[in-house]
């Protein structure tokens, strides 16, 4: 059959614009919709390590042996579990504390301090200390570590904060939560019931922990050199944090020398996989160790160079003006000063704070999906910034 010509050329210009739709389908970047539970692997840099089958770390590991409670000559190291909270969360408390005794503590028995910036009720103690065979103690916050210090605007802080909520910053408006994370960032470690501590594991209320552990973890970090431990590595909300880039580049220029020459200023200042969030924090990537997991070595927060950073970091105000983190300052800190080998991933440490986990695939693991980082929304995934530590660090 003969076609006409004006007919050849409408066939023609039909399948060059059937053409062009195709190309343009396969260029598009596609959206990527997985079902709640499941990692994002297009937005990671390779499989989930969590999906991979997890064993206890390298290293030196002391066992459960001698660890009894009432046992003055167990090899505990100089540690405690330590909380911050309030005894209307004392269902929450108990709960982790049943949690992390189930799995760890009820073998090594490290006492446990409790922190509130009001007197503890004896209802507290006595549930509390219930929970656990090892020694509970019960510390006030002095007024001159929590108080709102004398250089803060309250005027100022009061139309900070009303800009914080309009951004939608979680908690920005509550001065006590501005107060909490000061304290965290610089005084827990000062109280005088801490001056002769120098390891701590910090527990929140309402959290979970789903695996068995059966090595000492305080002596693990001790004998393996290490500094910090976290679970989760998120990226914050940069609207939170405007100045706090700014405000450690001015004083990183006036001490270059607590500079790590291993430091993990990559990880800090990565632009790649959230440029805007880069964009917005002026130059940080805003990627930090979720603090409310933390094996820590106080020693470091009591070392010159974090007490010159703190004490500059709190006279610029942004605690209160800004809502800075204890998480952020905590990870800036360590990123800027710490060999970034004495870092640790617990990724054995099955572990939840809504709606976050760390959950391995370990036959020592119950309770919890393998390899799920959230069973929220699934913009969550986007939050991860493990696959940046990952990639510039490791993941010893």
């Amino acid at each position: 059959m003969v076609i006409a010509r004006p007919a050849r050329a409408a066939l023609a210009l039909g399948f060059i614009f059937l053409g062009f739709l195709i190309l343009q389908t396969f260029r598009a970047e596609p959206k990527i919709k997985l079902p709640p539970g499941k990692p994002i692997r297009k937005a990671a840099d390779s499989v989930d390590p969590n999906w991979e089958p997890t064993g206890e770390p390298e290293g030196k590991l002391t066992r459960a042996d001698e660890y009894a409670a009432d046992n003055p000559n167990a090899p505990r190291v100089n540690a405690t579990l330590l909380a911050l909270v309030r005894n209307e969360e004392l269902d929450g408390m108990v709960q982790s504390m049943m949690d992390l005794e189930r799995t760890w503590n009820h073998k090594f028995n490290y006492p446990w301090t409790f922190f509130n910036d009001v007197p503890f009720t004896s209802e507290f103690k006595k549930k509390t200390q219930a929970a656990s065979k090892a020694k509970c103690s019960y510390e006030t916050i002095p007024k001159e570590h929590w108080d709102v210090p004398p250089w803060i605007n309250k005027p100022l802080f009061d139309e900070s904060a009303k800009i914080l909520k309009e951004q939608d910053i979680q908690y920005g408006d509550m001065m006590s939560y501005h107060q909490m994370c000061r304290w965290n960032s610089g005084f827990f470690y000062k109280h005088s019931a801490l001056l002769n501590t120098r390891w701590y594991w910090r527990v929140e209320p309402n959290v979970h922990f789903f695996c068995d552990v059966d090595y000492d973890v305080f002596k693990y970090m001790e004998d393996n050199n290490k500094t910090y431990g976290f679970t989760i590595n998120l990226f914050d909300a940069p609207q939170s944090i405007p100045t706090l880039w700014p405000e450690t580049q001015k004083f990183m220029a006036a001490h270059p020398e607590y500079m790590s020459r291993n430091n993990a200023m990559d990880w800090l200042t990565d632009s790649k996989r959230r440029p805007e969030h880069n964009r917005k924090a002026q130059g940080y990537s805003t990627c930090h160790f979720w603090s409310n997991f933390e094996v820590a070595d106080m020693n470091f927060w009591r070392s010159q160079a974090y007490e010159d950073y703190f004490n500059h970091l709190d006279r610029a105000g942004g605690f209160f003006y800004e809502r800075w983190g204890d998480a952020p300052v905590h990870s800036i800190a360590l990123g800027l000063f710490e060999d970034k080998s004495k870092i640790h991933w617990f990724r054995d440490i099955g572990y939840q704070h809504i709606p976050f986990f760390n959950c391995p695939n370990s036959p020592k693991c119950k309770g919890c999906e393998t390899g799920t980082l959230t069973d929220g929304e699934d913009f969550l995934y986007l939050e991860d910034c493990r696959w940046n530590w990952f990639k510039y660090v490791g993941m010893g």
